[in-house]
């Protein structure tokens, strides 16, 4: 088994790849600090939005790599990802919600085929 990284440092590295990148992020709603799910909304600046979660199953790939899925249809209005948080709130609270602005892209992630 791949020791896999706590999540609030997971969550620091990826706010870190992103900036040097020349993308803002930032961390939305806190949640557990040692294995918490993640969401990542991805804003796009031009009023366009993607949320990502995690899939089914397993959460990390066989590289250990975190593992991510579209959870709206893209585009997603700011309304449809805050009454889906909201949703998965209630199930979850200990989860993490972090946004990047990403003109171009995924925030340096790749999601699984939809």
């Amino acid at each position: 088994m791949i020791p896999r990284l706590r999540t609030d440092i997971w969550v620091q590295a990826l706010l870190r790849r992103n900036a040097a990148a020349g993308r803002f992020g930032a961390v939305i709603h806190k949640g557990a600090a040692e294995a918490g799910a993640v969401y990542v909304i991805i804003n796009h600046l031009d009023g366009t939005l993607d949320l990502l979660g995690p899939p089914p199953g397993p959460a990390h790939d066989e590289a250990g790599d975190r593992r991510f899925r579209r959870e709206i249809a893209p585009p997603a209005t700011q309304a449809q990802i805050d009454a889906a948080m909201a949703r998965k709130r209630r199930i979850d609270p200990d989860l993490w919600l972090v946004e990047i602005e990403d003109r171009e892209g995924c925030g340096g992630l790749a999601p699984d085929h939809d």
